[in-house]
């Protein structure tokens, strides 16, 4: 179905419904699972992807029936969003599909998850993104650098865009970028972190392009980084905190997550590389007296990501989950600011870059 645009893979799934249901057949749809089983390592891309396993789903199965109607209520939703060639959020088209089913109590969507899930299986259905499925997230980004951008027709430059930088768009597939000055990226998971770095104007001083989001990164987020790594070859450096999740983290930018494998190809990035915080670095810095307690659901997240394929065999990464599980504790990003307001900016991150401390 690539080869189609999105309105043709649509109108495409609508008439294969629609013939099996003149055959007398039972309206099938077919997907391929989305589940840990049937996701796939790559050790030649270094990304996770999609296998070959497949699933159905019937409307005339009683455990089917309420997620095929989900999917093809999402499906008609988008279709008309498609023809008046205009976009919405996740938010909006779950409220644009949500109804009580005539006749009975029953709501189509009862939460955002399932609708949010039904445009995943879409996206494996016709082969095509939220984003070219006229779908976007909320904005959860900021960004700042020496770099000129035209979005939707408009020219910005992110180095005068003040203390709060900007706002990174859901769709970045037509931001076009016209000027790119930086030596490299630095993106975090915390928003008051890349606050500090905007106000010390750390970007401008080392001549690079800070990101940040709150907390997991979303698809635009990643696709831009994504777009400046392969478009502009840039490197991109990860600063989280130095526990399971801020990880995991980088391990999605880096391989891409399991839950959106489909998607791997548009979204990881194979050169990012950790930048911190380690657990080295708690040591070096003595942030010892920072420590929080890792409680079960970290100790149980550390031995999962000791068990993925792409870290079992990495003996770095095996170091610093024994030395965490060891100390039994997590340091914030945030601690190093006990060795000074503007620490992180003047003195930990030039040494890290310079030495080129960081893991793959």
């Amino acid at each position: 179905m690539a080869k189609q645009s999105p309105k043709e893979a649509l109108e495409t799934l609508g008439k294969d419904l629609v013939a099996q249901i003149k055959k007398d057949e039972n309206p099938t749809l077919q997907l391929p699972v989305r589940s840990l089983s049937n996701v796939k390592f790559d050790e030649k891309t270094k990304k996770l992807g999609i296998g070959q396993k497949m699933t159905e789903r019937q409307f005339f199965n009683v455990s089917h029936a309420k997620k095929f109607l989900q999917t093809i209520d999402v499906a008609g939703a988008i279709k008309e969003l498609i023809d008046v060639d205009k976009t919405s959020t996740l938010r909006d088209v779950f409220y644009r599909v949500k109804r009580t089913i005539p006749g009975t109590k029953t709501e189509t969507v009862d939460q955002q998850t399932e609708s949010d899930k039904a445009i995943e299986d879409l996206e494996l259905i016709t082969g095509f993104s939220r984003e070219k499925l006229h779908v976007n997230a909320n904005k959860m980004g900021s960004v700042a650098g020496n770099v000129t951008v035209v979005d939707a027709g408009d020219t910005i430059n992110w180095a005068k865009m003040g203390s709060g930088g900007w706002s990174i768009p859901s769709n970045v597939e037509n931001v076009e970028f016209k000027k790119v000055d930086a030596k490299y990226i630095i993106y975090m998971e915390k928003a008051a972190v890349w606050e500090r770095l905007n106000e010390d104007k750390f970007w401008k001083k080392q001549n690079c392009i800070i990101v940040s989001s709150q907390g997991q990164s979303t698809r635009g987020i990643r696709r831009l980084l994504q777009r400046l790594s392969s478009e502009h070859k840039l490197p991109i450096y990860v600063l989280t905190d130095n526990d399971p999740w801020g990880i995991y983290i980088y391990s999605v930018l880096k391989y891409g997550s399991i839950s959106l494998a489909h998607m791997s190809e548009g979204l990881a990035i194979s050169n990012v590389k950790y930048l911190g915080v380690t657990c080295d670095d708690v040591e070096k810095y003595q942030l010892q007296r920072h420590y929080i307690a890792l409680n079960d659901k970290d100790i149980a997240r550390i031995k999962q990501m000791a068990d993925y394929e792409w870290f079992k065999d990495n003996k770095a990464w095996q170091r610093q989950f024994k030395m965490m599980k060891k100390a039994k504790a997590k340091v914030e990003i945030q601690a190093l600011s006990a060795r000074g307001i503007t620490f992180i900016s003047d003195t930990y991150l030039p040494e890290k870059i310079k030495n080129k401390d960081f893991l793959e």
